[in-house]
C-alpha cells in the first residue's frame, strides 16, 4: 500500500483550520487500494481519541485549585488559559488565537479518516460484500460519534422546536479537503447521525476483533443515547433493551481496594492478589471503547471536587454503605501519590489515574434505562436498573426506594453523575439538556478566591466557541454571542 496512514491523519489536523475549514492538502495522499489498507486505517490509534475532558471546568462538578495550591497540578495560575476562561464563564473565545484546540480539530481529523473509508472501501476488488458493508458500517457509527460529539459541545443543545436554525457545526462528506463548507444546523447534524447508524445498523457485525471496533450492540446503545438526547425516551429505552441484551456485564468495584505511594494507587484487587484494574479496552464493562483526546485528556490531580458532587454521593446512602467509587477514584483530604504526603483538609481531589471510557459502556446502558424508565416506564424497573448498578459499586447497598416516577428520575440523573464524574462532555450535555426542563434547571456556581462567577441555565456560555484559529481564515462563519 502507498504511504497513507501517517500522512492523511497528520494532514487531516488542518480540518480546523484555513479556508473552507481546512488547510493545506496531504502531500503524497493516495487513495487506498486494498481491503486490508481500509482495515488498517479504522485500526489506527489516532481513532479511539474522541471528545475531551476540558469542558468539564464549564460545569458544576469541579472546584479549582487557589493560587500556589499545595497541590502543584491544582494551582490555578498555571492552569491553561482556555480553562481559566471556561471555569470564570468568560464571553468570547475561550482559545488564544492560533491555538489548537484538542476537541475540535482531533475530530474533524478523524471524519477525514472515516470519510476516506465510506466513500472508497465499496471500490476494493479483494473482499466480498459483505466484508466491505460492515467495514463502511463501522467507519459510519465512528463518523457518527464525532458529529455526536461536536453538535453537543459546540452547539445549543437539541429542541424540536429550534434545531433547523440553531447553528450546528460543519459537515464533512468527502475526503476532499479542497471542497467548501458551511456551518449546517442542529437538526442537519442529527439528521446526518441518525441516517448513517440507520445505514449501518443492518450490516454492523455480531462481533469484532477489539473493543475499539464497533458492534450491532454498539449501534442499539448509540441510538439509545442519541434518543435520550433528543428526549424521545420511548425510542431510548427500546433501544437501550436491545442493548443490554446483548451487554450487561458490570465490573464488582468492591474487590478493588487502593495502594499507597504510587500513581496507580487505584487499582489492586484487595486481598493476595494483586491485579489491575482493567483497561478500556479489556473491561467487560466497555461495549465500545474510546479515550479522551489531546493534551487534555484527563483531570487527575488537577481539580477538587465541587460541594455539589460530594452531597450527591451522600445522598441515597446507607449509613453503613460505601461507595467505592468515592473510596477509589477521589483523595479525600490527604494525597500519599509518591513519596510525599499532602494534606489538603476539607478538600477532595479527583486522583482515579484510570483510563475511563468515553465510549459506551454498561454502566450508561444501565443510566440511560432508569433514566428512560423513570420518564416514560416503569418505576420499578427504574430502580431495579439503578440498584444493579448500585450493587455493583457500593458495598453494603441498600435497595432504592421512590414513591414516584419523579422520585426515581431524580434518583436516577443523579446515579448517573455520581458513575461518570470527568466523563469526557458528559456532565456539560446534561446540564445543557436538562436546563430545558424547570424542575432540573439550575445555576452554576464557581469561586476562586474571592471571586465568585454564575453561569445561568441556558446561557450562551454553556456552548464552546468555534476556535479563533478557524474564526481567522473564515470570517464570515456564523457563530453564537457567547
Amino acid at each position: 500500500m502507498k504511504k497513507i496512514f501517517i500522512t492523511i491523519l497528520f494532514a487531516a489536523v488542518a480540518l480546523s483550520g484555513c479556508k473552507k475549514y481546512l488547510d493545506i492538502k496531504p502531500k503524497g495522499y493516495t487513495i487506498p487500494e486494498y481491503y486490508d489498507d481500509y482495515v488498517k486505517l479504522l485500526n489506527g490509534q489516532s481513532l479511539t481519541g474522541v471528545s475531551a475532558v476540558y469542558p468539564n471546568f464549564l460545569t458544576d462538578d469541579l472546584q479549582t485549585g487557589v493560587d500556589k495550591d499545595i497541590n502543584s497540578s491544582a494551582n490555578y495560575t498555571t492552569y491553561a488559559l482556555y480553562k481559566r476562561n471556561l471555569y470564570e464563564f468568560q464571553h468570547g473565545a475561550i482559545m488564544e488565537d492560533g491555538q489548537v484546540d484538542p476537541f475540535y480539530e482531533a475530530a474533524y481529523a478523524n471524519i477525514f479518516t472515516y470519510n476516506t473509508v465510506i466513500n472508497n472501501v465499496e471500490k476494493v476488488l479483494d473482499a466480498t460484500d459483505a466484508k466491505k458493508l460492515q467495514l463502511k458500517a463501522e467507519a459510519q457509527v465512528g463518523r457518527a460519534f464525532e458529529y455526536f460529539n461536536l453538535v453537543n459541545a459546540y452547539a445549543v443543545h437539541y429542541d424540536p422546536a429550534t434545531a433547523s436554525t440553531d447553528l450546528g457545526v460543519p459537515i464533512v462528506l468527502t475526503e476532499n479537503i479542497l471542497t467548501p463548507y458551511k456551518r449546517n444546523t442542529v437538526a442537519e447534524v442529527y439528521q446526518l447521525i441518525q441516517s448513517d447508524l440507520a445505514e449501518a445498523l443492518p450490516h454492523l457485525g455480531a462481533t469484532a476483533p477489539h473493543k475499539f471496533r464497533p458492534t450491532k450492540g454498539v449501534g442499539f446503545a448509540f441510538l439509545s443515547k442519541l434518543n435520550l438526547y433528543m428526549g424521545n425516551y420511548t425510542e431510548a429505552l427500546k433501544n437501550v433493551n436491545e442493548a443490554l441484551k446483548l451487554n450487561s456485564d458490570l465490573i464488582d468495584y468492591s474487590i478493588y481496594g487502593t495502594k499507597k505511594s504510587t500513581w496507580d494507587r487505584v487499582h489492586y484487587m484487595e486481598g493476595t492478589t494483586v491485579v489491575p484494574f482493567p483497561d478500556v479496552q479489556n473491561s467487560k464493562e466497555t461495549v465500545w471503547a474510546r479515550v479522551s483526546s489531546g493534551s487534555s485528556s484527563h483531570l487527575f490531580a488537577e481539580v477538587y471536587a465541587s460541594k455539589d458532587l460530594l452531597d450527591t454521593y451522600k445522598a441515597d446512602l446507607a449509613a453503613d454503605a460505601v461507595d467505592k467509587r468515592f473510596s477509589l477514584f477521589f483523595l479525600d483530604g490527604k494525597s500519599e501519590l509518591g513519596s510525599t504526603i499532602v494534606t489538603f483538609p476539607g478538600r477532595v481531589l479527583w486522583a482515579a489515574y484510570v483510563n475511563f471510557n468515553v465510549g459506551l459502556s454498561t454502566p450508561e446502558l444501565l443510566l440511560i434505562a432508569a433514566e428512560s424508565e423513570a420518564r416514560v416506564g416503569s418505576k420499578d424497573k427504574a430502580l431495579d436498573h439503578l440498584n444493579t448498578l448500585r450493587n455493583a459499586r457500593i458495598v453494603g447497598n441498600k435497595p432504592l426506594v421512590a414513591a414516584t416516577k419523579d422520585d426515581a428520575l431524580k434518583i436516577a440523573l443523579d446515579e448517573r453523575r455520581r458513575e461518570m464524574p470527568f466523563l469526557g462532555i458528559t456532565r456539560l450535555v446534561d446540564l445543557k439538556r436538562l436546563n430545558k426542563d424547570p424542575r432540573f434547571a439550575k445555576t452554576v456556581t464557581h469561586v476562586n478566591g474571592t471571586q465568585t462567577y454564575t453561569l445561568a441555565p441556558n446561557d450562551l456560555r454553556y456552548v464552546l466557541p468555534i476556535p479563533p484559529k478557524v474564526l481567522a481564515l473564515n470570517p464570515g462563519i456564523p457563530v453564537y454571542t457567547r
